[in-house]
């Protein structure tokens, strides 16, 4: 009986330590099931997303959640119309810097000629107004154009640059930014974004009017000048995209991302401009007119519509960009791998929310 007495206590013991020690196994378990747990649910989120085309079908559930809830809250309708104003102002100084650059390349008399194979784009009113502009500016005196030529056209690009300011504005909206560049950085970048759009225009509207009035010229079969004029259009369509991705990579004020996380959001957005901008012309022709509820300023009121569906959709496009690296936790922004929170921008420092 002594002996079973003796025993009994270090029985306990054995049994309370192996009880710690199967607890402790299950809590080990357990922890190993959460950390798998854990990187299953990230996995299947598009945390470990090197590119967009790695993000699941959950992923890309939470950005178009993330994507509404950003609209609504950044109020894009409202910043779109702001801009849009500024754009407005800055237009009739941009034209006059593009009929001076323009006369490099081709005969300003000729430009509104040109100019009407944008139509299917343009509202055409407002495109009417613009061809107006460019005849009464090219109609000047060589004279007139080439007095001061680089005097007028340095006023005449920074008067347009408020307009690029505006989207650079609306870019740092897109990707949560607070401006940080310096007054000089901000306004040589705007000024050469000025510049560029200019060119992107002129090489459209070379694209679009020149090149098929060449072509007659060379007395080309009927095939190949039908696969010239349908080439055309993605070739435009090729340089719009070009021009998108460049506001979206040097636009914000941020460290730069990488194209992969650019291109999706510049392709969404430039297939959707050039159908919502055919439509929109399609709407005016045949539905509404604006002539009889406006007036004279009719035209005016059909080109500032225009110009903010195209704004909001430029900053829809940047805004699925943002999302996209928000999704993920890898870095993606240039250079060399660095960890979140030091890497310069928002939404690659951060992880946006889940929609469940």
């Amino acid at each position: 009986m002594a002996s079973k007495a003796k025993r009994s206590p270090r029985t306990t013991g054995e049994r309370s330590s192996l009880m710690d020690a199967e607890a402790a196994g299950r809590a080990s378990s357990t922890s190993e099931d959460a950390k798998t747990s854990l990187k299953s649910h990230q996995t299947d989120r598009g945390r470990e997303a090197d590119r967009p085309s790695q993000i699941p079908r959950l992923g890309w559930k939470d950005i178009f959640w993330r994507l509404w809830d950003e609209f609504n809250k950044d109020r894009v309708l409202l910043v779109a119309a702001g801009a849009t104003f500024y754009l407005l102002l800055a237009l009739f100084p941009a034209l006059a810097a593009f009929i001076s650059i323009y006369g490099f390349v081709a005969d300003p008399v000729s430009v509104a000629d040109h100019v009407a194979y944008l139509g299917g784009l343009l509202p055409s009113g407002g495109l009417d107004l613009i061809r107006d502009q460019l005849q009464a500016l090219a109609r000047e005196k060589p004279s007139a154009l080439g007095t001061g030529f680089f005097i007028g056209l340095g006023i005449a690009l920074w008067s347009a640059n408020s307009g690029m300011k505006a989207l650079f504005d609306a870019m740092n909206i897109a990707y949560e930014e607070r401006e940080k560049r310096s007054f000089i950085t901000l306004n040589l970048m705007s000024i050469l974004f000025t510049v560029g759009a200019l060119l992107i225009g002129i090489v459209l509207l070379l694209t679009v009017g020149v090149v098929p009035a060449l072509l007659r010229y060379f007395y080309l079969d009927a095939w190949t000048e039908t696969l010239v004029a349908v080439s055309r259009w993605p070739i435009l369509i090729a340089t719009m995209l070009t021009g998108v991705s460049l506001l979206y990579r040097f636009g914000p004020s941020r460290e730069h991302a990488k194209w992969r996380w650019l291109s999706w959001g510049a392709v969404i957005a430039t297939v959707i401009w050039v159908a919502a901008s055919w439509l929109f012309s399609f709407y005016l022709q045949h539905f509404a007119n604006y002539n009889a509820t406006y007036g004279s300023l009719g035209a005016v009121v059909g080109l500032m519509m225009w110009t903010w569906i195209s704004v909001i959709i430029l900053i829809v496009g940047a805004a699925i960009n943002a999302e996209m690296e928000h999704q993920t936790a890898i870095d993606s922004t240039t250079g060399p791998p660095l960890p979140m929170g030091k890497r310069g921008a928002v939404v690659a420092d951060t992880l946006g929310k889940i929609a469940d």
